[in-house]
């Protein structure tokens, strides 16, 4: 029989130990009374952008969807499944949060994945081509300049691939209406794996900038 991986058991102690002891009281609170996080995130699946540990974040503050390369997909009422949107309508709908950050980061693998145009499927569903190829069409615009380098290549189509997550939430009505009305407000943001430097997107030019510059 396999055994439950160690370094889980650890770290599940550790927190027992730590941060649900030091903060047991905001549990009970949680469980009895229900989430109300003010902001919801969709980040990145990598393990190494958390936005738990990025913001600092305690139980319940944060509303988090993670996938691929932080996508968010166009409103498409299909009878298909998509758990990124069901995650954006309980967050809007249900929870009524009033700001959405849509988070990239430096050395994306999806990203990368995207730029690498004649790359073979990892498995015959090829869920991560298939899932890349909302990104198809800049991507296809950014590898053809040869003046960039790779890496430049790449971090353009990190920021270019949040701005269009940004323009696709704006195609779900209920994203559409709440903004409209003042209660909504949608974001970017890229962070840095190696530097931890976080760039916002200024909502007017689409330029990022580090905060305070």
């Amino acid at each position: 029989m396999h055994r439950f991986p160690d370094h889980l058991l650890t770290g599940y102690q550790n927190f027992m130990e730590g941060r649900f002891s030091e903060q047991q009281q905001r549990y009970r609170t949680l469980a009895d009374s229900g989430q109300k996080p003010k902001a919801m995130v969709i980040a990145c699946c990598d393990s190494r952008a958390a936005p738990e540990t990025i913001f600092d974040s305690g139980p319940g503050e944060l509303f988090v969807v993670r996938n691929v390369a932080n996508l968010m997909p166009p409103y498409e009422p299909d009878g298909h499944y998509h758990s990124t949107s069901a995650a954006l309508e309980f967050a809007v709908q249900s929870l009524r949060v009033s700001d959405i950050v849509v988070m990239g980061h430096g050395r994306c693998g999806g990203i990368k994945a995207a730029l690498d145009l004649d790359a073979e499927p990892l498995s015959p569903g090829d869920f991560i081509g298939r899932w890349m190829h909302l990104l198809k069409p800049a991507a296809e615009q950014i590898q053809s300049n040869d003046v960039m380098t790779a890496g430049e290549r790449q971090r353009a189509l990190e920021r270019v691939s949040i701005r269009n997550s940004i323009a696709n939430l704006r195609t779900f009505p209920c994203v559409q209406i709440l903004e409209q009305r003042g209660k909504l407000n949608l974001h970017g943001a890229w962070f840095d794996i190696s530097t931890g430097e976080l760039w916002i997107m200024d909502a007017k030019t689409g330029d990022f900038r580090r905060p305070g510059m």
